[in-house]
């Protein structure tokens, strides 16, 4: 089901923006969830990581001394948390097409690209300034503390680079801009406040109060995406881009290459 051409931004990035407010999204009918579904979602992806990290400790393991249970415990509460929140766009929704806006055309992989290199150099730039305030080992984020010192096996390296590149980013956009957006303007809330909303609760959720500050920039450009073009393909695409540098350095140093 293809969008009004009154509602599709125009070319241009000024224009686009003006559009954010002539055109407001369109209201969302048969969406019958909403903030307690993130919330759901949340519980999903917290349960089942204090639960997997429960079972390793079960048997000796921590997240310091086991490969396998951190690559466990990174993969498989975002993949589920995401799972379910599509599930519920089916259950009591339209489906993701609709309701998370999970759409990706030639407009929107451009877009997420300039977007994201954009948002590259000002991670790059707050990233150096924040390392500089907090010091480098306070800088780096908890996976990058795991596995920057670590000689991983190779397949264990390449996972945890398809996790933080791919896997990670993608999910993350289907729960915060995807499915917390859509709670906020199912409450007929503007895209403005959408926009705001998930980029600090995307920054707040990591639990990491040394990086919040450089969360929120990097978060910025990436919510730009989706708030301009409407589109959930647009910000994953920028989200992905912002990732891959840093896994694939976090990959080539886990390997002993860097």
């Amino acid at each position: 089901m293809s969008e009004p051409e009154s509602l599709k931004p125009k070319r241009g990035f000024i224009e686009s923006v003006r559009d954010i407010s002539r055109n407001p999204e369109p209201e969302r009918v048969g969406q019958r969830w909403g903030f307690g579904a993130f919330l759901l979602v949340e519980a999903v992806f917290i349960l089942s990581a204090v639960f997997i990290t429960a079972v390793g400790a079960s048997f000796g393991a921590t997240l310091e001394t086991s490969t396998s249970l951190v690559l466990v415990g990174s993969l498989v509460p975002i993949m589920l948390a995401a799972a379910v929140a599509i599930l519920i766009t089916y259950v009591r929704g339209n489906g993701p097409v609709i309701d998370l806006r999970l759409s990706l055309t030639k407009a929107d992989v451009v877009f997420g690209l300039k977007i994201g290199v954009i948002g590259l150099v000002f991670t790059y730039a707050a990233a150096t300034v924040w390392a500089k305030i907090v010091g480098k080992d306070n800088a780096t984020s908890a996976i990058g503390e795991l596995f920057s010192n670590a000689n991983l096996p190779l397949a264990a390296a390449i996972t945890m680079f398809l996790y933080m590149s791919f896997i990670g980013p993608i999910c993350e956009e289907i729960i915060f801009r995807g499915l917390l957006w859509g709670a906020v303007e199912r409450q007929g809330w503007s895209r403005w406040a959408a926009f705001v909303l998930t980029t600090v609760i995307f920054a707040l959720s990591h639990l990491e109060p040394q990086r919040t500050w450089l969360l929120l920039v990097i978060a910025i450009p990436i919510g730009v995406a989706r708030l301009i073009t409407r589109s959930l393909g647009a910000s994953m695409v920028a989200h992905v881009l912002n990732n891959f540098l840093p896994g694939l350095s976090l990959l080539l140093l886990s390997v002993g290459v860097l």
